[in-house]
């Protein structure tokens, strides 16, 4: 059973129809007390991350997770969801996130002759081709991107996939049982199905 968290921020029906559609149970929580039944959690997201700690925060979802993660039980984090787990954002300075993963969010560079936000299919190289989590998806894949903000992780080794748009940057993250997607899997086709599964079957 995979426990999906609702904050008032993330866009539940897609995340749902993928995780039903790799043939796990799942359910939505909204009370963090619910959090001890799960051995698995996705937090999604889309928003603004100062909005969406905000939120977390009146749900008293950030020690929660906090201990989960402690707890060895495993999270994955999609798009802002993804960002959240991340020390900050510019996008609410002063704003601190999870930090479970040192680093922090960043903004593109509008004025680099690309429209922000990156919207669309774009490829993400996977940095440790023989990583369990990429069982059967081949490098360079594609998956749906949707943000204006991205990932600088502050060691390398956290990084685990990454892409080009208007500059190289971190589109997925990693640090033992916490793993986050800066894309949407459930909405990339056979490719972000899969990444999906392996998650669960790791």
């Amino acid at each position: 059973m995979i426990a999906i968290i609702d904050y008032n921020m993330g866009n539940l029906f897609s995340v749902t129809q993928a995780v039903s559609f790799i043939g796990r149970e799942w359910r939505i929580i909204d009370k963090v007390d619910d959090l001890k039944f799960f051995k698995y959690c996705i937090l999604p997201g889309v928003g603004n991350f100062g909005l969406g700690m905000e939120e977390l925060r009146s749900r008293n979802f950030e020690n929660g997770i906090l201990q989960y993660v402690q707890e060895g039980k495993k999270l994955l984090g999609i798009c802002m969801g993804m960002q959240m787990l991340l020390d900050s954002s510019e996008e609410a300075p002063g704003v601190k996130g999870l930090g479970l993963i040192k680093g922090k969010v960043l903004e593109f560079d509008r004025n680099a002759g690309e429209k922000v936000p990156q919207m669309g299919w774009n490829q993400v190289e996977f940095m440790d081709k023989n990583n369990p989590f990429f069982r059967n998806v081949a490098d360079k894949s594609y998956f749906y991107f949707v943000h204006s903000y991205y990932a600088k992780v502050d060691n390398q080794a956290n990084s685990l996939g990454e892409t080009e748009f208007i500059n190289r940057y971190s589109s997925i993250i990693g640090e033992k049982n916490v793993l986050g997607y800066q894309f949407h899997p459930e909405k990339s086709s056979d490719a972000g199905i899969t990444l999906l599964r392996n998650f669960f079957d790791k």
